[in-house]
């Protein structure tokens, strides 16, 4: 298995390349480019939340506890429709970062287990969209550069992992107990298998709703015919009433 360390200095060289290309050849500015570098070379420490040392966890909740609050604060404040004046936000970010940080990092350590969905391509999916969801910027090809940012990051340490599960010994290739670990599917533990996918699946149809792709409607909201018989009643029953009061 390959180290934090390894992790960390792929996916920076990663997130380099990366934000380069996407400012000089794609639709970034250099602003731009550089955040989606950031987020390229933080994707290749995401499946470390699982992991049992405290350095991972540390490193990766204080990055996420910093970044989080400042992309969240102003829509969690219109979800909950309160008034988006600066004592709010600066309550909200507060709150934010200390519930991701502190509260985030023990919950993690409490239920995780270390290669487990963490270490998954669904897990990678649902990163990605959590951050096409809820990155500010009204371009979608904007947010879709810095999901496939992360995306990267992620998808190199599963592969760095899956690298180092295999091994030279007595001249011959062999695979680790760690091998399959990483790119897969899904995990030997059934709740974890369903919570993820049923997280991927939301999250993915909310991504799909937000590009257009799929029309939300809410099942209980009146048709426009049903709000006009509502109203007038059958047109029979309308037309009678408006005769009685003009006479």
């Amino acid at each position: 298995m390959a180290g934090f360390r390894e992790h960390v200095s792929v996916s920076a060289m990663l997130g380099i390349a990366y934000g380069a290309g996407t400012s000089v050849f794609g639709p970034l500015n250099f602003v731009q480019g550089a955040l989606a570098g950031w987020l390229t070379a933080l994707g290749g420490m995401v499946p470390d939340l699982d992991s049992p040392t405290s350095r991972p966890i540390r490193e990766l909740f204080g990055l996420v506890a910093g970044i989080a609050p400042l992309l969240l604060a102003g829509r969690l404040l219109r979800w909950l429709g309160l008034p988006s004046n600066p004592e709010s936000v600066i309550l909200t970010v507060v709150l934010l970062y200390l519930a991701i940080r502190y509260g985030g990092s023990d919950l993690i350590k409490h239920v995780a287990k270390h290669r487990g969905m963490f270490h998954s391509l669904p897990a990678l999916l649902i990163t990605a969209e959590l951050v096409f969801l809820t990155y500010p910027s009204g371009s979608g090809s904007v947010r879709m550069m810095m999901a496939g940012g992360i995306a990267i990051g992620f998808f190199s340490h599963l592969l760095l992992d899956e690298i180092y599960s295999v091994e030279m010994k007595g001249g011959r290739l062999r695979l680790k107990k760690s091998a399959g670990t990483a790119l897969k599917w899904h995990g030997p533990a059934f709740l974890p298998n369903v919570f993820c996918y049923a997280m991927c699946l939301l999250l993915t149809y909310a991504a799909f709703v937000d590009v257009g792709w799929v029309e939300f409607t809410p099942t209980d909201a009146p048709g426009p015919l049903a709000d006009a018989d509502e109203l007038l009643g059958p047109p029979s029953v309308a037309a009678d009433e408006l005769a009685e009061a003009t006479r």
